[in-house]
């Protein structure tokens, strides 16, 4: 085994910035910024794991909300840098751009090639401490923000045992929105490094739910496919291809089911490249090729005349996952989420042109109702073009394009305006007189919309309330989807807070997440938090958006306390509606985001999907939790 020890230590810079600057290193100071944190540190045992030297991870959440992460890898080096005259491990907690990432004897392949993970953790952590077990000893040394506390020490001997454990606390300096980890959004990152290591065990213990999780999943990416389409009815068996060439390594699984979404993940060394690249590229024109050449030769896939299947018609209903390794990726930007190497589309589109026509051409009756399917969307798509042809060709400036619907703010530059999406005509009438007409455009809603996840392309063209939500936006949707011509830079769902006003907000969400999810990637989705109560005492009144809130005050305000309930926005009048719910100086809204695109696709297709078992299993699991429930 190649030696590594301090002399693989290779330091590009220091940490000065960090705590100055911490968003230009994890993104953000907010929930998803100290979730980040996490990720960076077991991102150096998943470096680990790929190297071969690593098959077990342990994370636990304390109740206190510290973080431990513990694995049986090779452990970080202890002894004295040659340059720096410290131990291996005090360079690696403290310098940014430190590590054995950058020698390609120790990681032949890693996905923090920046290599500003764990010292910026350390940088931001009130608390950080290290055990490292290697060549019989148990070593430990103590940070406090950044700086360490004392020298490294010995504490105990260890026999064959070795690997790095991490515990850290957060900064409350850092993070004012407090320390606070979501269970379900790092089991669900834990869960996707599981599927994309095949072999390895990450063991969860969350000790503030109190309970344990193992994932270990032998199948890997197809393992992976299989957990996505569970709520879906798969039309074959998972298609699996793997290919090596020099020191990349790309594994490709891939299943059609009977919904219309498409869920195609792209990862390269376990970084999530959400905004594709080259490797998507690769996989996306192979795709079409192969279905299209299978399609022209096969007398019974049905396809004449001029039809040909487009991209976006050969991945209807397609959940994939692709997965490289590659030892010097090079990543657009410091997000890494868009790779940009060039040879891999080559190496991609190879592998699944060769290993896919093989297997539909071994496989005819599955391939059949593959092409078939594909061929349906490309029908759907030839009709639902013509119905945003003539969307595309209205302007929302004509009063013929949303007749007594749309009520346009004067404002034109989209920066500075909102457009309110109301629940039914009588809280639009109110909305109107309400707005603020320079920059608030008001579209009131009749009924709920279509549910997008059961419905083709077609069928969401043909729907009159959603053509008119896309001609407002001004956007266009699917592949003619361009958000420069967005006309309003807050789309704000405003429903009543009851259990109907929550279903249509839902599918409000669906349709975005579906058909515009740039929208709500990009912050431009919000959804209105009307109040619940109106209670007033005298002259006094207060409004309040939850029961907590109301039985609070009403124990300050004491006796003489009169309490309204506002079942819809319609109960209120223009004023009430302006100060509670649209004034921008004292409304609330909540911003819609995606956390994980996985467990979103997920979620979606659990609630409003075809199959009702997955959607059972799934009430009676969180009934706990519901709050505002109509009696």
């Amino acid at each position: 085994m190649e030696s590594y020890d301090a002399s693989k230590i290779t330091v590009l810079g220091g940490l000065d910035a960090v705590r100055k600057r911490p968003a230009m290193y994890i993104g953000s100071t907010s929930s998803r910024g100290l979730h980040h944190l996490v990720y960076e540190v077991i991102d150096n045992s998943i470096d680990e794991a790929m190297a071969g030297h690593c098959d077990r991870i342990t994370v636990t959440l304390g109740k206190d909300e510290t973080i431990t992460v513990e694995d049986n890898g090779r452990g970080i080096p202890v002894d004295i840098h040659p340059k720096f005259g410290v131990s291996a491990l005090e360079v690696v907690m403290t310098k940014l751009h430190a590590g054995g990432k950058f020698d390609k004897n120790s990681y032949k392949v890693s996905g923090g090639l920046h290599g500003v993970g764990v010292s910026c953790v350390n940088a931001l952590s009130e608390v950080l401490e290290v055990w490292v077990q290697r060549e019989g000893k148990v070593y430990y040394l103590k940070f406090e923000r950044g700086v360490p506390v004392g020298k490294l020490e010995v504490i105990g001997k260890c026999g064959e045992e070795r690997g790095t454990k991490t515990r850290f606390f957060a900064d409350p300096e850092i993070f004012e929105e407090g320390i606070k980890y979501s269970a379900d959004i790092l089991e669900s990152r834990f869960k996707e490094l599981a599927f994309l290591n095949k072999g390895l065990r990450i063991i969860f213990i969350d000790e503030k739910n109190d309970r344990t999780t193992e994932m270990f999943y032998e199948g890997g990416i197809a393992s992976f496919v299989e957990h996505m389409n569970k709520s879906k009815k798969a039309l074959h068996d998972i298609i699996y291809m793997q290919n090596h060439k020099d020191d990349i390594e790309l594994e490709i699984a891939m299943q059609y089911n009977n919904s219309y979404a498409e869920n195609v993940f792209s990862f390269v060394n376990n970084i999530n490249t959400v905004e594709g690249g080259t490797h998507l590229t690769g996989f996306k024109s192979a795709l079409t090729r192969t279905l299209n050449n299978y399609a022209e030769k096969s007398v019974n896939s049905r396809v004449n005349g001029d039809l040909k299947l487009s991209s976006d018609d050969v991945r209807e209903g397609l959940t994939a996952v692709i997965s490289l390794r590659v030892p010097n990726p090079q990543f657009e930007g410091q997000t890494k989420t868009k790779l940009g190497n060039l040879d891999i589309k080559g190496i991609v589109d190879s592998m699944v042109s060769e290993r896919l026509g093989t297997f539909l051409a071994e496989n005819p009756r599955v391939a059949k109702s593959i092409v078939e399917k594909a061929v349906l969307a490309a029908r759907a798509r030839e009709a639902a073009r013509k119905a945003r042809e003539l969307t595309r060709r209205k302007s929302v400036l004509e009063s013929s394009s949303l007749p007594g619907k749309l009520a346009d703010c004067s404002e034109r530059d989209p920066a500075k305006c909102e457009i309110y999406l109301v629940e039914g005509d009588s809280a639009g009438g109110s909305a109107k007189q309400a707005r603020h007409k320079e920059h608030q455009a008001i579209l009131p809603l009749r009924g709920k919309i279509l549910n997008v996840e059961k419905a083709n392309l077609n069928k969401v063209m043909n729907s009159n309330e959603i053509v008119t939500i896309i001609t407002a936006l001004g956007t266009g949707i699917g592949d003619e989807f361009n958000l420069q011509k967005l006309r309003y830079h807050k789309i704000i769902i405003m429903t009543d807070a009851d259990t109907d006003g929550n279903h249509i907000a839902t599918l409000l969400m669906t349709f975005f997440f579906r058909y515009m999810k740039d929208l709500i990637e990009k912050g431009h989705v919000y959804i209105a938090q009307p109040p619940l109560y109106l209670v007033r005492k005298g002259r006094e009144k207060h409004y309040v958006q939850t029961d907590a809130e109301k039985d609070e005050l009403l124990k300050k305000l004491g006796e003489g306390c009169v309490v309204q309930r506002y079942k819809g926005l319609g109960e209120m009048n223009p004023e009430q509606l302006w100060e509670t719910t649209m004034d921008p100086s004292a409304r609330t809204l909540k911003r819609i985001t995606i956390e994980d695109a996985v467990i979103a696709d997920e979620t979606f297709q659990i609630l409003m999907g075809e199959e009702v078992e997955p959607r059972r299993r799934f009430i009676e699991d969180h009934a706990k939790e519901a709050e505002n429930i109509d009696i």
